[in-house]
């Protein structure tokens, strides 16, 4: 454990936005699922709008440093190839 007063802030802090990083990552993931789950039903107007909702939500996430901007655009290339495989089906 840190001895020095600003080390122990800043341990502090490390806690805190590691509880909000993981919620927010967590958060991505489920609208993640729920889109993958969407388009796995059938329903197009659905599927849309659950791969919007995700899309959105994961493109919030690269300026907070949750996503890495690559790894963003796999997951949202990954999903709208599942959308278009489904819908063309």
């Amino acid at each position: 454990m840190a001895n020095i007063a600003s080390a122990k802030k800043r341990a502090k802090q490390t806690v805190k936005r590691q509880m909000r990083n993981v919620a927010l990552r967590s958060r991505a993931y489920t609208y993640l699922k729920k889109a993958r789950k969407a388009i796995g039903t059938g329903d197009n107007s659905q599927a849309e709008t659950a791969v919007k909702e995700a899309f959105s939500h994961i493109d919030r996430m690269i300026p907070k440093g949750i996503f890495h901007k690559n790894k963003a655009a796999r997951l949202k290339s990954r999903l709208n190839a599942a959308l278009k495989k489904k819908v063309v089906a």
